[in-house]
């Protein structure tokens, strides 16, 4: 069985398994010769707090630029792209981090997916916890790390 791998996509959170689920995506990509988008995950209580005033934005789309900016540096001749989705809302019950990954996983279309697991039990770590979700709704190959 031969993969046929453009896009990888890899979502990443405020977490050290998500530098890591980077890493191997890149390292997916570059075996492929694909291209890896990094999709930053954030939760319904940041984005409220943004738009209330309570989170500084510029905090958190400087985090995502330094992340973005590490990936970058990793890359070597990969190709690298970002954006950043909300993992909750209060207005579709049935979206959360899993969902919202694999939606993107479609418009991109993505070929391939690495996502980080859980780890812990710090609240930033929500992607991790999608982790089960993507690897048995995806239909593109996963790999969780």
């Amino acid at each position: 069985m031969s993969l046929d791998i453009e896009q990888v996509l890899v979502p990443v959170d405020a977490t050290d398994q998500a530098e890591e689920a980077v890493r191997c995506g890149l390292a997916v990509a570059d075996r492929y010769d694909a291209a890896v988008h990094v999709l930053h995950v954030i939760d319904e209580p940041v984005k409220r707090g943004i738009e209330t005033g309570e989170v500084d934005a510029e905090a958190v789309a400087d985090e995502q630029v330094s992340f973005a900016d590490d990936a970058d540096e990793f890359a070597d001749d990969v190709s690298v792209t970002h954006s950043t989705v909300v993992g909750f809302s209060r207005s579709r019950l049935r979206q959360h981090p899993g969902s919202a990954i694999l939606d993107v996983a479609e418009e991109l279309p993505a070929d391939f997916v690495v996502v980080p697991r859980e780890h812990g039990t710090e609240p930033d770590e929500t992607l991790g916890k999608s982790a089960q979700y993507v690897v048995e709704y995806a239909s593109q190959p996963v790999l969780s790390v």
